[in-house]
């Protein structure tokens, strides 16, 4: 169930970002919060997410995007190659898959 959530938020939030939504006004939540059906989601920003990143050794991130259970990932670079991350809300960060 939680692999779906985070299927359908990052779908979700590639929509969103394809429309150019970036609120839902009348919610003011993001699209990728408006699918999380009741999942709680913490209120830590890509800022904080790109901080930890960094403190990590990761450069050029880009795309950041928040799943329903807080997680946000990124595609960034380390060491001259190009991965993808995640950093949890605990605040640790790791390549996905791994």
């Amino acid at each position: 169930m939680l692999q779906r959530s985070r299927i359908l938020a990052a779908m979700a939030v590639s929509a969103g970002i394809a429309a150019g939504f970036t609120l839902l006004p009348a919610l003011s939540i993001s699209p990728a919060q408006a699918a999380c059906e009741g999942e709680r989601v913490n209120g830590t920003t890509a800022d904080v997410a790109a901080r930890k990143a960094r403190a990590a050794g990761y450069e050029q991130m880009r795309e950041w995007r928040k799943g329903c259970d807080s997680f946000w990932h990124a595609t960034a670079s380390k060491g001259g190659a190009q991965v993808n991350i995640v950093v949890t809300p605990s605040g640790e960060v790791m390549e996905e898959g791994s």
